[in-house]
């Protein structure tokens, strides 16, 4: 029996173990699986609708940052969020769903799982934190990075992580280096679509809306953790900045922002990068 031979069917008695889990369910995983080439898998996910995952920062008994003249971050991000989710219901292709609809507390990696299971195509968490320095304004888009981009990125992604994802992705019992190729893959896939779509975002956003200096960061914020689906957080100003915090106070603005968010995100995800 040859080398090549025993591989593929090495491969694919892994991917067969694999499919009843869901982490063959998303694009990412598809193409990693699609890697080994020629292995029998279920049926694709079709072509459209794509399932954007959005998630307003904060809530309940966790207000996030409080502005120098009182508003809370929690209230900003679920008026942003609820505003996007309006405007894209009117578009075809785009299916939205929210982390939390109503000011209530979720645990990070309880936002994390909200979105895996439900396959999203892409995951967005919307801010408006505190900045380490409180002369920073403006939007910024982080992805997720193991060692941070800079400073101000990891001191931002320390206050974030109020808790550290747990748990595993609960595999039944299948081949250990199958399964370590395919999730390894699978990640490498989804950081590379995030962080495409962490260019477009911003060079899109950018005509229309004030941008942090340096906006494309990186940092390890939990929310982000997520090994099968493209995950951004989006800071949309910093409550920590009076100018930021006037700007999000207003209904007006806060529209504004929203419709920016959702058009371009209705873009980027109807683009080839997303196949």
């Amino acid at each position: 029996m040859s080398d090549v031979f025993t591989r593929r069917k090495f491969l694919q008695a892994g991917l067969t173990a694999l499919a009843g889990t869901g982490l063959l369910k998303t694009r990412a995983a598809w193409a990693a699986a699609e890697h080994f080439g020629g292995v029998p898998l279920p049926m694709r996910k079709p072509r459209a609708p794509r399932l954007l995952m959005i998630d307003a920062g904060h809530g309940g008994r966790d207000p996030g940052a409080i502005g120098r003249t009182g508003t809370y971050e929690k209230h900003v991000t679920l008026d942003i969020v609820r505003r996007m989710a309006n405007i894209l219901a009117g578009k075809p292709g785009v299916i939205v769903r929210l982390t939390r609809d109503e000011d209530i507390f979720l645990p990070l990696e309880e936002r994390v799982r909200i979105g895996r299971e439900a396959h999203a195509d892409m995951f967005l968490s919307v801010h408006a934190d505190s900045a380490p320095d409180h002369s920073a304004r403006g939007l910024s888009v982080y992805t997720l990075s193991a060692k941070a981009s800079d400073d101000f990125a990891q001191k931002l992604a320390n206050s974030e992580n109020d808790a550290d994802l747990t748990g595993g992705l609960n595999l039944p019992p299948a081949d250990k280096e199958v399964t370590s190729i395919l999730m390894d893959l699978a990640a490498r896939r989804t950081h590379n679509t995030a962080q495409h779509a962490r260019a477009d975002f911003v060079k899109m956003v950018g005509r229309d809306w004030h941008l942090l200096d340096n906006p494309m960061r990186s940092a390890n914020f939990v929310v982000l953790r997520a090994p099968d689906v493209p995950s951004m957080l989006v800071e949309t100003g910093f409550l920590s900045n009076l100018h930021d915090e006037h700007i999000l106070d207003q209904p007006r603005e806060r529209e504004k922002i929203a419709r920016l968010m959702a058009d371009n995100l209705a873009r980027i995800l109807d683009s080839s990068l997303f196949g």
